[in-house]
């Protein structure tokens, strides 16, 4: 494959962006579950297709004491079907969950539902909180998939604000099997034809053992759109990475700008190591703890993880790809499977730095890598290429 110009893997921006991913919210928004990813948070990411509350994940507020996802919002109904396709995050028997919050009112109580059963609460006493509150909640002998209420009381109003998350306690996040290394759409021998001169690290071992981190990869819709799925995820991450030459980001100088302190978890690791690393150049403490949280691995004291071991740098790619939409409106993930192109993957990676007219010659190299694939693969690349 042709080597497209480092600009990613130079500058680590790849996911500088995904805390402020989601789109602007009113005035009148407050507060929402953002990991796991809750419903509304799924609709801001286009990983379930949705109507008003894409635009405004904050702003399911209610009345206290209601049960229900939406709120009791007319507007965003859609939350209570629980039908709708929503993606359940794996956690173990126990999760930390993740509220943020654009305006932060007072707060007599946090509270956390399964069913009819309280499994956690926590009394604030009516301070403010910060911009970001984390809950490590017990599912106690709760398993499998299941839907937890998460319930922000305000002190000062007769309102709270309302989350569904949906997880499967002890399992994976799709009960389809994950894609074994004989159906992934690329065979070895063609991930070798691809990349005859990658850095030894970036093994097809490690990728497909990554698989099993998110089923529903490579695994949605027929036979045309896995083979163009995963076509579009190798071909993102062949220019992230130089055609998987590049574990590491090159530009030392950037190393000591990825730590945010305002995250209340800091950067236990030192302020200079969360760095890009991995095929999708994975940067910042908070994607760092994001991306380990999700994946059930301490990367937030453990960054180098992503540069050692081959099948948790895939994992990482695999988090990107299927549960964060950057600066776009939907993952890489539902824009391959939803219809929306490949065009829509190079938006959720790098937005407006390259699309709209921002980097042309950027955009033109990853459509190159796409159809170069999917060509191997013997498959249409569809349509909406170009972002």
């Amino acid at each position: 494959m042709r080597t497209p110009t480092k600009i990613a893997v130079l500058g680590g921006i790849l996911l500088a962006p995904v805390l402020a991913m989601l789109p602007t919210s009113p005035a009148s928004a407050h507060g929402y579950i953002s990991d796991p990813p809750s419903r509304q948070a799924q609709c801001a990411a286009g990983t379930v297709e949705c109507g008003d509350i894409k635009y405004e994940p904050q702003s399911v507020e209610g009345p206290k004491g209601l049960t229900s996802c939406s709120g009791g919002n007319s507007r965003f109904a859609e939350l209570d079907d629980d039908s709708k396709g929503w993606q359940a995050t794996p956690v173990g028997s126990s999760h930390t969950f993740t509220w943020s919050l654009s305006a932060r009112h007072s707060t007599s109580t946090w509270q956390y539902f399964i069913g009819d059963t309280k499994i956690a609460e926590f009394d604030d006493g009516g301070a403010q909180p910060p911009a970001t509150v984390e809950h490590q909640v017990d599912f106690g002998s709760f398993t499998g998939q299941q839907k937890v209420l998460a319930v922000w009381n305000v002190a000062d109003t007769d309102n709270a604000f309302y989350a569904c998350i949906d997880v499967n306690i002890g399992g994976s996040a799709s009960d389809a099997p994950a894609t074994t290394a004989d159906e992934f759409p690329v065979s070895e021998e063609q991930f070798n034809q691809l990349f005859p001169n990658r850095n030894p690290f970036y093994t097809y071992a490690g990728l497909v053992e990554a698989l099993s981190a998110y089923p529903e990869f490579t695994n949605t819709g027929d036979d045309t759109v896995q083979k163009q799925e995963a076509a579009a995820f190798i071909a993102n991450v062949a220019h992230e990475t130089g055609d998987l030459q590049y574990v590491v980001e090159q530009n030392e100088e950037n190393y000591p700008h990825y730590c945010d302190p305002n995250q209340s978890y800091g950067c236990p690791a030192g302020n200079d190591q969360y760095y890009g690393r991995g095929p999708v150049q994975l940067s910042w403490n908070f994607n760092y703890k994001a991306a380990g949280d999700a994946l059930g691995i301490d990367l937030l004291n453990n960054p180098n993880l992503v540069a050692t071991d081959s099948a948790v740098a895939w994992k990482t790619g695999l988090w990107y790809w299927n549960t964060q939409s950057g600066p776009g409106t939907m993952t890489p993930h539902a824009a391959m499977t939803n219809g929306s192109g490949f065009g829509e993957t190079i938006r959720a990676i790098n937005g407006s730095i390259e699309c709209d007219g921002g980097n042309p010659g950027q955009v033109q190299s990853r459509i190159d890598n796409y159809t170069e694939i999917t060509s191997l693969l013997g498959v249409d690349p569809g349509g909406n290429l170009s972002c």
